[in-house]
């Protein structure tokens, strides 16, 4: 396989697979049970942040596989296994999240057919630029049941880089910022989890944009979580001691929206 993929750990080697979806490399991981499970699993489709990879932060995976939950991560463009050292640099992650955000349904489609998964319950999510691709492609009509935001951004104007970018980027951030593109907002279950000292991507921000997605829909279908110190770099990537609380979390929202309620019946985006 590879020395990422190597590095996992056991458990969820045996569950899990490396594939191609055209040119976006994922990590494919079947939830454990699967041959005596009545039903065809739900999905994750899960996005990291820049600098990072698919297979990072394995402790998600074991917990959604162990609960009957199948996740398709797939690298960002200029990570992972089609690393790009350019996009490692924060001028370059909004190009990077819009590119990834036009991948998003052929990958969901892909991770469908591959893994089994019912169409009627995926979810979308990631952690920083991965959440900032996650939202982009819910500003747009989706078919998705349930989103998972961490340590992210619907706001983009905000964010600290908007001040350090050149002004071609700077045009791109303000005709992309998802605040200002929800009139096609279609209401689902979210989860938001952010720390409020994160230096990277502001906490107000994000909760203004939370505050204006909410106002498109029933407010009980926003569920935030707000830290106070969590001890990570930045009190941004990973959540520090707050990582497996924030992961427990995850898996218990997932198990609820997408194992206790009924299949939406509707096709894969």
């Amino acid at each position: 396989m590879s020395e990422r993929f190597d590095a996992l750990p056991s458990a969820l080697r045996q569950q899990a697979s490396l594939a191609m979806c055209g040119a976006v490399p994922t990590l494919l991981v079947q939830p454990e049970g699967i041959e005596s499970a009545p039903d065809r699993p739900p999905l994750l489709l899960w996005i990291h942040g820049r600098t990072t990879f698919k297979e990072f932060d394995p402790g998600r995976y074991l917990r959604l596989m162990r609960r009957g939950i199948a996740v398709c991560a797939m690298d960002l463009p200029g990570h992972g296994e089609r690393f790009d050292p350019r996009f490692q640099k924060a001028a370059h992650v909004i190009e990077a999240v819009l590119a990834a955000a036009d991948e998003i349904d052929s990958v969901s489609r892909f991770a469908v057919d591959r893994l089994g998964a019912d169409p009627g319950k995926i979810a979308i999510g990631g952690m920083s630029a991965g959440g900032m691709v996650a939202i982009s492609r819910l500003c747009s009509p989706h078919q998705y049941a349930a989103g998972v935001l961490e340590a992210t951004s619907g706001n983009w104007s905000e964010l600290p880089m908007a001040a350090e970018v050149d002004s071609a980027t700077i045009d791109m951030i303000h005709r992309a910022d998802p605040i200002r593109h929800l009139a096609q907002w279609r209401p689902i279950p979210l989860l938001a989890i952010h720390a409020r000292l994160d230096s990277w991507i502001p906490f107000e921000g994000q909760w203004r944009f939370l505050d204006a997605a909410e106002a498109k829909g029933p407010a009980s279908l926003v569920t935030r979580v707000a830290y106070d110190r969590t001890g990570a770099p930045g009190e941004h990537a990973g959540f520090g001691s707050m990582s497996a609380d924030a992961k427990e979390r995850q898996t218990a929202f997932l198990t609820d929206h997408l194992l206790r309620r009924p299949t939406l019946g509707v096709s894969s985006p």
